[in-house]
């Protein structure tokens, strides 16, 4: 059925099939809070179910978010980064078992000698940050960023933890796939990923498309508002990791068009609801879509094992779950901070969650893929209440009857 609601700030288009209609009516209601401008999509066994947008565009002009609108989805781009690796994997060019080394040598040195490709992925590689401050626009410096990531010691014996790799994940991994194809990262993305399924989807956008492009809005925390032990930790000490990972980033700012033409592996991807539900629909549906084959099965029972869990991430300090590149879920809940620490999907989703609470995964139990961006960042750097809401309409419409285990049953 067609969707067309007038809202405060402009309207809500698109549509929704009618046994899917509790997840549109909770896209609505998010704009009774706090939503600006967002889209969601989801597809069930390939077949899209809902596609929707709307709301406003961020920026100077507060246009309407249209259905071509897209936005800087932070580390949903992580997905899509592992993604390419997973791809080369597949095909035999990339071992996961194999050292670092083998492929990038420069990387094999003060204490990374026994990295693996598989510690790359799962946030155990011990480089989740730079020490020394990175210079102004060094994020934008594809080769910089790398020989820097090469030359550093890690904060732990590769393997030994995992804490997660805020923006260096992009490198890391984004390096490998650039040593092993001889294309940059953002090219094999867009030419083995995002072209053969349709997705407007880019690591690095062209000068030609930033006009479709909606700036973010910042959250900010309530005066006397409690904040999550990584930001604690943060605004407490510069030389703590956590500082370092989120601060020392050589001033870049995500809404300057030259961070949009970067190709920022770990949160500088640009896209949409559609688009993100399109990269996983394949995922969901044994590594085919539309005819177009990504990898294999066997490959995605590999991507959505856990590879990574710990009660304490050494930079998030929460308890986390991680697959080779992917998000598992993770119920926080029962923390204090936990609506700021908690992403829920069923038993065997994966995915990735983006800052401010965008989200893309793939369940191929439920053979279901969902993507959710937005321009009105909430708290925290996995779901809020308003992403999580959307995928909990979701698989209650799909018949699933709890997640107080920490996942979504039937």
């Amino acid at each position: 059925m067609r969707v067309r609601e007038e809202i405060t700030n402009g309207r809500i288009e698109g549509f929704c099939q009618p046994e899917f209609k509790s997840v549109a009516e909770q896209f609505i209601k998010n704009f009774e809070g706090e939503e600006v401008g967002a889209s969601i999509c989801m597809t069930l066994e390939g077949e899209t179910v809902v596609d929707l947008w709307g709301g406003l565009k961020a920026g100077s002009d507060a246009a309407d978010w249209n259905e071509d609108t897209v936005s800087v989805v932070f580390s949903c781009t992580k997905g899509a980064t592992a993604l390419c690796a997973h791809h080369l994997i597949d095909q035999g060019l990339l071992d996961i078992h194999e050292k670092v080394g083998q492929y990038w040598p420069e990387f094999a040195t003060n204490g990374k000698e026994d990295a693996t490709v598989e510690m790359m992925l799962n946030h155990s590689a011990g480089v989740p940050a730079l020490r020394e401050p990175i210079k102004a626009g060094g994020y934008c410096d594809w080769d910089y960023m790398v020989e820097r990531l090469g030359a550093e010691a890690p904060f732990w014996k590769p393997g030994s933890r995992n804490g997660y790799h805020m923006m260096t994940f992009g490198w890391t991994v984004g390096e490998l796939v650039r040593r092993v194809s001889g294309k940059s990262l953002g090219t094999y993305f867009r030419e083995n990923i995002a072209e053969p399924l349709g997705l407007d989807f880019a690591i690095g956008l062209p000068e030609a498309e930033h006009p479709r492009v909606s700036r973010m809005l910042r959250w900010r925390p309530e005066k006397g508002q409690q904040l999550p032990p990584f930001t604690q930790a943060l605004l407490r000490d510069r030389n703590s990791l956590q500082y370092l990972a989120f601060m020392n980033s050589g001033k870049h700012k995500t809404d300057a068009t030259v961070s949009w033409l970067a190709e920022l592996g770990g949160g500088g991807g640009i896209t949409n609801a559609r688009a993100l539900a399109g990269m996983y629909a394949p995922l969901a549906n044994g590594g085919k879509h539309n005819g177009v084959r990504i990898v294999n099965e066997d490959q995605i029972l590999r991507m959505s094992g856990v590879s990574a869990a710990t009660l304490e991430d050494a930079t998030l300090l929460m308890p986390s779950r991680f697959g080779l590149g992917f998000m598992r879920s993770m119920d926080n809940r029962h923390r204090s901070t936990g609506s700021m620490e908690t992403m829920i999907l069923g038993r065997e989703g994966f995915g990735h969650a983006g800052a401010g609470g965008s989200v893309g995964f793939a369940d191929p139990e439920a053979r279901l893929s969902l993507g959710y961006s937005m321009n009105q960042m909430g708290a925290g750097i996995l779901l809020n209440q308003r992403g999580q809401s959307l995928v909990d309409a979701a698989y209650t419409s799909l018949g699933y009857r709890t997640n107080e285990s920490g996942n979504w049953v039937m």
